[in-house]
Order: C-alpha cells, then sequence, then structure tokens
C-alpha cells in the first residue's frame, strides 16, 4: 500500500508525457486561431475594406484587456488562488468565447446587420467588422494568454524535478506547429471556399472547441495528481497561512532584479517575433512579388527548426545547463535576421535566400524560450510562479499591444518594410543587452540558470 501512495501519476513516463500533450494541444489550437488571419491580410483588406493601420490596430487588440485592464495581473492572481484546473478551464473557454465574437464579426451575416451599420458610423476609419473582430480578439487574447502561465505552471507541477525543460520545449514545439500549420490551412480553405476569410476562422475556431475538450481531460487527471499528493503527505488539503498565495507577496516579485531581467528581455524579444509574424506573410508577398498564398507557405517554415530544435535544447537544458548563455545566442542570431530582412533580402529577392532567413530565425525562437520559461521557477518562489509568470507575460503584453500599431502607422507612412525591419532588429540589440546583464546576475548570486535542472 505503502508503495501505492509513493507511485504518483506523474512518475510514469506514460502519464505524464499524456497530460503534456494534452495541454499542449490547447495552445497548438490557440497558436492557429492567433495567426489565422496573418496569411489573409491582402484578402481581408480587399473584402472589408482594411487597410494596414486598421490591420495593425485588429493584431494589437489581442493584448489590450491584458495591458490596459491588467487582466494578465489578475490572471496571475486567479491562477495561484484557484489552481491550475480552474484557471485552465477559465482560459480555455475565453479563448472560445473570443473567437466566436470575431468570427462573427468578420462574417457575411454581419456586414447586413443594423448594428454592423451602426459600428461603421463611428470611427469611421476603423470599420464595423474590424471593431467586432478586435473585441473578439481582445477576449481571445485574455484567454489565449492565460492559458500560456497555466500551461506554464502545470507542467512545472507535473515534471518537478523531472524533464521539466524538455517539457516546455516540446510543449513550445506543438503550439508552434500550430503556426506552421495555418500558415498552410489558413489561404487554403480561404482559395477553396471562393477566396472566403470566414472558412478559416470558423474551423479554427472549432479546433478551440475540440482545445478546451482536451485540457478537460486533463483536469481530471490532475485531480487524481493532487490526490496521491495528499495521501503521500506532500500536498495539504488545507494550506497553511504562511503556504497560501496573498496579494501582499507580489512585493517579492516586483523587488527581484532577476525577475525585472527577465521581464525586459521577454518583452523585447517577443515585441520582434509575434509582431513579425502578423506581418511576415506580406512582407515576403511584396518583397518577392509572390501570391499571398505562396508567401505563406514559406513563412510557414519558420518555426520548422523551432519545433525540431526546441526539445532538444530543453534536454540540453536539462542535463547540461547553459540557460543563460543560450539567451545571448539567440538574441544575436535575431538581430542578424531581421537586418537581413530589411537591406539584404531587398537586393537580392530570392526565395531561397528568404527560405535561409525565416528558417535561421527560427533557430533563434528555439534557443531562447527553451531557455527563458524553465529560468523562471529558479528565481521565483513556486507559491507566486503563476503570478510571476503572468507579470512577465503581461509586461510581454504591452510590447506585443503597441508594437502592431507601431509597424501599422510606419508602414502607411512609409510604404515599405525596411523600417519596421529596423525596428525589429533593434528590439534584438537591446535584448541582447539584457541577456549579458542577466548572466552576470546569475553569476553574482548563484540562481542556478547555467546550470542543470535534473537533480541528481
Amino acid at each position: 500500500m505503502a508503495e501505492t501512495i509513493q507511485r504518483k501519476i506523474n512518475d510514469s513516463p506514460a502519464a505524464r508525457w499524456t497530460a503534456l500533450v494534452l495541454i499542449a494541444l490547447m495552445m497548438f489550437f490557440g497558436y492557429m486561431f492567433v495567426d489565422v488571419m496573418s496569411p489573409l491580410k491582402s484578402l481581408i483588406e480587399s473584402a472589408r475594406g482594411w487597410d494596414s493601420g486598421t490591420f495593425g490596430t485588429y493584431a494589437a487588440s489581442e493584448y489590450f484587456l491584458n495591458v490596459f485592464f491588467f487582466f494578465l495581473i489578475f490572471a496571475g492572481i486567479i491562477l495561484d488562488k484557484m489552481g491550475i484546473r480552474f484557471t485552465g478551464l477559465l482560459s480555455a473557454s475565453l479563448m472560445v468565447i473570443g473567437a466566436a465574437i470575431k468570427f462573427v464579426g468578420i462574417s457575411d451575416w454581419f456586414q447586413a446587420t443594423q448594428f454592423c451599420a451602426w459600428l461603421n458610423s463611428w470611427w469611421v476609419s476603423f470599420p464595423g467588422s474590424a471593431k467586432m473582430a478586435s473585441l473578439g480578439f481582445m477576449i481571445f487574447g485574455c484567454g489565449c494568454e492565460m492559458a500560456g502561465t497555466t500551461v506554464s505552471k502545470a507542467i512545472a507541477k507535473w515534471f518537478e524535478g523531472k524533464e521539466m525543460a524538455l517539457a516546455m520545449g516540446l510543449e513550445m514545439a506543438i503550439a508552434r506547429l500550430g503556426v506552421f500549420a495555418v500558415m498552410w490551412l489558413s489561404p487554403m480553405i480561404a482559395k477553396h471556399f471562393d477566396m472566403s476569410v470566414v472558412a478559416p476562422v470558423a474551423f479554427c475556431t472549432v479546433l478551440l472547441i475540440v482545445g478546451l475538450l482536451c485540457y478537460t481531460v486533463f483536469v481530471y487527471m490532475d485531480r487524481k495528481l493532487d490526490r496521491q499528493l495528499i495521501a503521500a503527505g506532500e500536498l495539504k488539503e488545507q494550506k497553511s497561512s504562511d503556504e497560501e498565495f496573498h496579494v501582499s507577496d507580489l512585493k517579492y516579485i516586483f523587488g527581484s532584479k532577476m525577475f525585472w531581467l527577465v521581464a525586459l528581455l521577454c518583452v523585447l524579444y517577443y515585441s520582434a517575433i509575434f509582431p513579425f509574424q502578423r506581418y511576415a506573410p506580406n512582407f515576403l508577398e511584396v518583397t518577392l512579388g509572390i501570391d499571398a498564398q505562396s508567401a505563406a507557405q514559406l513563412f510557414s517554415c519558420f518555426p520548422i527548426l523551432a519545433m525540431v530544435l526546441t526539445p532538444f535544447l530543453g534536454a540540453l537544458l536539462d542535463f547540461r545547463g547553459k540557460g543563460a548563455t543560450m539567451l545571448m545566442v539567440g538574441a544575436v542570431i535575431m538581430i542578424a535576421c531581421h537586418l537581413s530582412f530589411a537591406f539584404l533580402l531587398p537586393l537580392f529577392p530570392s526565395k531561397w535566400l528568404a527560405l535561409l532567413l525565416v528558417v535561421t530565425l527560427g533557430v533563434s525562437f528555439s534557443l531562447v524560450p527553451a531557455a527563458l520559461w524553465p529560468s523562471v521557477p529558479k528565481i521565483i518562489d513556486s507559491k507566486i510562479l503563476g503570478s510571476a509568470y503572468c507579470l512577465i507575460f503581461w509586461i510581454q503584453n504591452v510590447g506585443l499591444c503597441l508594437v502592431p500599431l507601431l509597424i501599422g502607422e510606419v508602414l502607411d507612412a512609409t510604404g515599405g518594410y525596411t523600417v519596421p525591419m529596423v525596428i525589429f532588429s533593434s528590439f534584438g540589440v537591446l535584448a541582447f543587452i539584457f541577456s549579458f546583464f542577466l548572466k552576470i546576475e546569475d553569476r553574482r548570486k548563484g540562481y542556478g540558470l547555467e546550470l542543470p535542472n535534473i537533480k541528481k
């Protein structure tokens, strides 16, 4: 009986990797929905009267509630108070609700309604379809960002003392496969349905419902793990006052120098990646003189090396360490790629050169996240880990909200992509500087960012 209690469900490799797949599928479908409109920029502009500024505002809306209404900060408190089961189901449900609103907003049916006519009557430069789609994307964004932090805490729980970096790497790889898939599927579905921008959004909305069902299955598995942890004496049914999360505990996060270094590195790095994803298919379409579907398929190769390398890099972190060094190398690669997009590709507009740059950028996208997210549990107490992740995501969302707006305005003002690419590369330079300071601070204080994750 003692052996039965001591061997928990997450001690079984099959069980813990099944749990990983279930929560990763939710993120896979979420990532598909995030970029379902990216290959359709030209189509949505012609079908609904949008321009680059409108598209940029729509892209930024995903992060609006998270940033300006501090939803992500509340999400961290909810996560630490209510746990990964409640928060995961809430986030998946918000993604489905937001996706449904966005689907309605861009639908042909909605364009003929009186409500759409009323939306068109104010802020006339921003069409009613964009207003409704942005509202849905705001709600979806709340769920998606909350889900990202919940998944990180769930993996930290299920893989504590085990292959945590590898698990986080695989989760990111599966999620990025969603970017690859949607860059191919979205234009193909649109073309199959007579160049309809609605059909791809509807398809991805249905997949989000599947993701919600996957997480529901994980909830039952996690409930069993908690019962076993309680039986083994590793978890209390009722936490003591010292063990419970209190809002006042946030001072330990804000007072941590390492937290700020990680958070600023995160916002700068991701501000040069995710906003670029929104515009990359159109950038390749314009720069190479190819059609939108070919451009989207070309950019779909971006996550390929990231998907392949991230799990191996996670395993390297688990067994060998060197997390802070990987952050620096990833930033350097990103700088080189964006500068090449700005100046080299327009001079030599070759699909092969574009493919090389896109895939190389994917290497950077494997190095940085693989090292970044498993580093957070090393610098933050587990009691406030959910809040720490959400605060980092909130700071990241500030950049992800403002940068698409900036890029959209710069595109309308300049009519070309040179300046936007220089802006992206400048974020990379700043990210490198913060990764350098992070490594110095780790060496001084001994947080173990360069040490392996697996305890021997």
